[in-house]
């Protein structure tokens, strides 16, 4: 009976047992589906790039088992920038590993999307110059520079890329030019001096169709945003007969690297893996400035403490000198908005210039009223001869429809017209309603927005934007006249009757939600219907011109201005370089009336939307004062936004504490000032260094915003051989409380140079000086 006991006690057992197991195999099938995630360790340990690879093979090994497993998983090491890789883990093994004491953090990999013939003159870098100097000239043209685009990729046959004048590939350059589809070594030339790709975050996630597994460009982003940075001299670029004219970049002598890492997915799409290691080769490959028109969209708390990659790649980046400019985002005029809001980087809004392509609407009684549009006709012949056609508004009972999307169009009562289409919102664009019109047998389209900044080319029928007043006004005439018609034109080109420039309907706004007293964006620049270069992917030609817009196309008009600056100011930091452009900025148009937004207010542009203001390169060049700032400076600032010792003594190897200090969060020294929360009186610092004349006296000019009352002391800043940086200190009282931000500005001048800093203060009733 007793050994019978024990027989079923051991069944018992071992039955419990298999129940445990089937649990845990269970449990690890659950979990057992695999992702990419980044793991960060910050600045490098060993300097040797293999050693630093077995050191993550090392760790990761602990965790799976085997060095073996250990590299199966691992997509990616980071060894030149940083420290660091990317591999495919479970969700525990994520959380196991982010335990590691190397280990700083550990991200997700994330989906990352995209955010000239006239406007370099228009900027007044004018070729050639009118003028006996001006940046463009003084800096050679970026000569000897290299600056590299985190992009789509390029299409190296374009002229813009053509290497004629061009001088030797500079001898700091250690890059290659990588072999892959429809794109071999010898394809790089003295101006396209290197070229890499990088997929295999972004394959974790998507299937790739239609595009180019190598350096090519199959989207055009890439293409458009290098040729406007450092494009060769292209003569009679143009867009089907518009805007013809001599297309180059902003440093047309400059070297360009490209670093394809966002690809062709409906739209641009990049993976945080892919783009961490195209910072890290860019760092390591010795390119002088990064340009990168690429963004999370609208921050989310996912992206908090500036966890994301374009934030740490471009931390590293500036750690070892070099400038990161990049695009502030396309999801304006709403405010909060703004991407890429680390302090570090050079964040770009979009602007207007002075170039229009105005179109003729002729309607039935001989009015005429203008809209502008990019079909020239000149790629549907049939339009040549386009004469009057019946025209219909989107609510006629003719055409049976209320808006302009998808289906909604009666493909009988529409077709042969051309139809009036009202855009309450912006959630509907031009592009779209002329599918629309086209699936339904129309053959033309006015479209009628309050934001007439943002142009597509329709192509295959005549598409004619024109604002509500218009499209108001062509709308009654619909409604009067007992058989409407119209006949549409072709657009001309035309400089210099607009009011420019304005700050883009689309271009994101601050303040910023992570990081509220870092004003965002530093800068505004050109991003609205930007012709430059795009692969000529159905034809042979190498000179395709297309417009574009976008703050993408913003960001590498300034990344050309560096380029130029840094060709001249070797030892500037990319913090003084910041400086300089927020600084020398302009709050005005062409016109000398101040600059506007094209939001839903059209009110004066504030440094909300346009940062220090339009960029001016030239006297950027010679600003008279910075504010300069160390990366161990950002690194305090970090501290103040919560991170934690392990966090900040790994991100610089170095062993100072970090010691939590709101008033840091104010203090560092940015060419701005922002108070997200002022009840009572603050003072703020900062220092400024003294790049100008040697014996130099500055004195102050304060316009303070309304409500509060500003003063700074001292008032005036004496410099000589020994007094080349000078500290300051600016007290803020709230006055009156009205809830939200108001703007006012510090400027210090010597009656040369005009070092204005932008500034925005809310007061706030209750609690205490921004605390958190």
């Amino acid at each position: 009976m007793g050994a019978r006991k024990n027989q079923l006690l051991r069944i018992l057992v071992f039955i419990l047992l298999l129940l445990q197991y089937c649990l845990q195999i269970s449990l690890t099938l659950v979990d057992a589906k695999t992702t990419v995630h980044v793991v960060y360790m910050g600045e490098k340990k060993y300097e040797d790039p293999d050693t630093l690879t077995k050191s993550h093979h090392k760790i990761l090994s602990t965790l799976l088992g085997s060095k073996e497993a250990a590299k199966r998983s691992i997509i990616y090491s980071y060894k030149h920038g940083f420290s660091g890789f990317a591999a495919r883990l479970t969700e525990t093994q994520a959380k196991k590993i982010a335990e590691h004491p190397e280990v700083l953090r550990v991200i997700p990999n994330g989906i990352l999307q995209s955010h000239t013939t006239r406007s370099w003159d228009f900027m007044g870098l004018n070729y050639p110059s009118p003028s006996s100097k001006n940046l463009l000239t003084e800096s050679n043209m970026g000569k000897g520079t290299i600056i590299g685009v985190i992009d789509s990729g390029v299409w190296p046959e374009s002229e813009s890329f053509n290497d004629e004048g061009m001088d030797p590939v500079p001898s700091h350059w250690r890059g290659i030019c990588q072999e892959g589809k429809k794109f071999n070594s010898s394809i790089c030339n003295k101006k396209l001096i290197g070229a890499r790709y990088f997929v295999k975050g972004i394959m974790e996630h998507f299937e790739l169709h239609g595009e180019f597994l190598s350096p090519r460009d199959a989207n055009g982003h890439g293409t458009h945003t290098a040729s406007t940075a450092a494009g060769y001299f292209v003569e009679k670029a143009n867009y089907e007969g518009l805007a013809t004219g001599l297309a180059r970049g902003g440093a047309p002598l400059a070297h360009l690297a490209i670093y394809k890492a966002c690809w062709l997915i409906g739209q641009c799409r990049s993976s945080d893996a892919d783009l961490l290691k195209a910072f890290d080769k860019a760092i390591h490959d010795g390119v002088d400035v990064i340009s990168v028109s690429i963004g999370n969209g609208i921050p989310l708390p996912s992206h908090i403490d500036q966890s994301n990659s374009i934030a740490i790649g471009s931390f590293h980046a500036i750690s070892k000198g070099i400038p990161v400019v990049a695009s502030a985002g396309n999801d304006g005029p709403t405010s909060q908005t703004i991407g890429n809001d680390a302090p570090w980087i050079i964040t770009v809004g979009a602007t207007t210039s002075d170039r229009n392509l105005p179109t003729a609407i002729t309607l039935g009684n001989k009015q005429i009223l203008w809209g502008q549009s990019m079909d020239s006709g000149k790629s549907n012949h049939r339009f040549t001869s386009l004469a009057y056609s019946e025209l219909v508004a989107v609510d006629s009972p003719r055409v049976s429809a209320s808006d302009c999307q998808e289906g909604s169009l009666n493909a009988t009562l529409a077709a042969g017209k051309i139809i009036l289409c009202f855009s309450a919102t912006d959630a509907q664009d031009m592009g779209s309603a002329a599918v629309t019109v086209k699936n339904a047998g129309g053959i033309g389209l006015i479209f009628a927005q309050s934001y007439s900044d943002l142009l597509f080319p329709c192509g295959f029928i005549l598409c004619i934007k024109v604002d509500f007043e218009v499209g108001t006004q062509i709308l009654n005439y619909i409604r009067r006249a007992s058989s409407p018609v119209a006949k549409l034109g072709f657009p001309k080109t035309v400089i210099g009757n607009l009011a420019s420039p304005r700050v883009a309907s689309f271009s994101s706004r601050g303040p910023g939600s992570l990081s509220p007293s870092v004003l965002k964006p530093d800068i505004v620049a050109p991003g609205v219907d930007i012709l430059a270069a795009y692969p000529a992917l159905n034809s042979k030609r190498t000179n395709a011109f297309e417009f574009m817009s976008g703050t993408s196309m913003a960001c590498p008009h300034v990344s050309g201005i560096v380029a130029l600056i840094k060709s001249t100011k070797r030892d500037w930091s990319p913090a003084a370089i910041r400086s300089a452009l927020v600084t020398t900025a302009s709050q005005t148009g062409k016109d000398g009336v101040s600059i506007f937004e094209l939001g839903s207010s059209r009110k004066p542009a504030d440094p909300f939307d346009m940062g220090g203001g339009f960029v001016n390169p030239n006297k950027a060049m010679d600003p008279g004062l910075v504010y300069d700032i160390t990366p161990a400076e950002y690194i305090q600032f970090l501290c103040s936004m919560g991170h934690n010792n392990k966090s900040i003594s790994r991100q610089l190897m170095t062993t100072a504490s970090c010691k939590r200090n709101n008033h840091m969060r104010l203090n560092l020294n940015l060419p701005s000032i922002t108070i997200p929360g002022l009840s009572k009186t603050v003072t703020v610092t900062r220092k400024v260094t003294n790049v100008g004349h040697i014996h130099s006296i500055y004195k102050a000019v304060l316009e303070p915003p309304y409500g509060i009352k500003m003063s700074v002391e001292p008032q005036v800043l004496s410099f000589n051989v020994t007094n080349k940086i000078m500290s300051f200190k600016v007290t803020f009282s709230a006055q009156e409380v009205r809830g939200g931000y108001t703007f006012g500005s510090l400027t210090w001048t010597d009656g040369e140079h005009f070092v204005r800093s932008p500034v925005a203060v809310r007061a706030v009733k209750f609690g205490s000086n921004y605390e958190v």
